[in-house]
């Protein structure tokens, strides 16, 4: 199984994020993730979006997963957002969204992208990650609550 330090970099870990709405968020997030994989924001949100259009990717229980296949990506990459405040996410339980994992998979590699949206799932489903991502006061300690 994938570890999450595999595709997770602490750098990639935003604390206290605000925002607007799910679709601003994902945006934003987007445009974070074009700059770490050198593709076209558009063509990265485009395919989040896509995604999201069909059904959405609010797992519940405040957290958000949004993925997509992406041609160009050679391995999947990861960002991981604490929000300030939780926002709408149209999430299967009805709740508003607190923790946003964003995940880009290499459309041509199906088992590692399973792999790594499997270890992101497991590892937001432990109350006490997830407890701890909450209560992360800055990138670093919300980085070592979910790649330890």
């Amino acid at each position: 199984m994938a570890a999450i330090a595999d595709f997770l970099s602490s750098g990639n870990v935003l604390a206290k994020v605000v925002a607007a709405d799910k679709d601003s968020l994902l945006r934003a997030l987007c445009q974070r993730a074009a700059g770490s994989v050198a593709l076209p924001e558009a063509s990265i949100a485009r395919e989040i979006l896509k995604r999201e259009a069909l059904g959405s990717t609010g797992v519940g229980g405040g957290i958000a997963l949004p993925h997509a296949r992406m041609a160009g990506i050679a391995r999947p990459f990861g960002l991981l957002a604490q929000l300030k405040k939780a926002i709408a996410f149209d999430a299967v339980d009805g709740r508003p969204v607190d923790i946003v994992f964003l995940l880009l998979l290499p459309a041509e590699r199906e088992e590692e992208s399973r792999n790594a949206l499997a270890s992101v799932a497991r590892k937001l489903r432990d109350p006490a990650v997830v407890g701890a991502i909450r209560a992360g006061r800055d990138d670093a300690s919300i980085y070592g609550a979910i790649a330890e």
